[in-house]
């Protein structure tokens, strides 16, 4: 298995059910070193950066996904993000959407 950290609209229960077909199993964690942006994609979506400040967190919600479900959230996070792993507080390692800048 591996773990997802979200911070907007995979959390939401209907949009879980469309992209995976199931809702995730998840719990609260967060994110050290990371601020969230409102509205920061398309002027709809959250964003998060690294803000480089430890003391910054964001919190959030971890799924154990798998594979084949990483694979169509990044069909649904389309190119505006990319993932990338970083470690949560609880010292899991989990993938994480940020922006792309390519």
């Amino acid at each position: 298995m591996e773990h997802l950290f979200t911070y907007g609209t995979l959390q939401d229960l209907q949009v879980q059910q469309y992209i995976f077909g199931r809702i995730l199993t998840g719990k609260s964690d967060f994110l050290p070193g990371f601020k969230k942006m409102e509205n920061a994609v398309y002027d709809r979506y959250p964003l998060v950066i690294q803000s480089g400040n430890p003391k910054d967190t964001v919190q959030g919600m971890v799924y154990e996904v798998t594979s084949l479900d990483l694979a169509k959230s990044d069909i649904y996070e389309t190119s505006a993000y990319k993932r990338e792993k970083v470690m949560l507080e609880s010292g899991i390692e989990a993938w994480l959407y940020v922006k792309n800048s390519n």
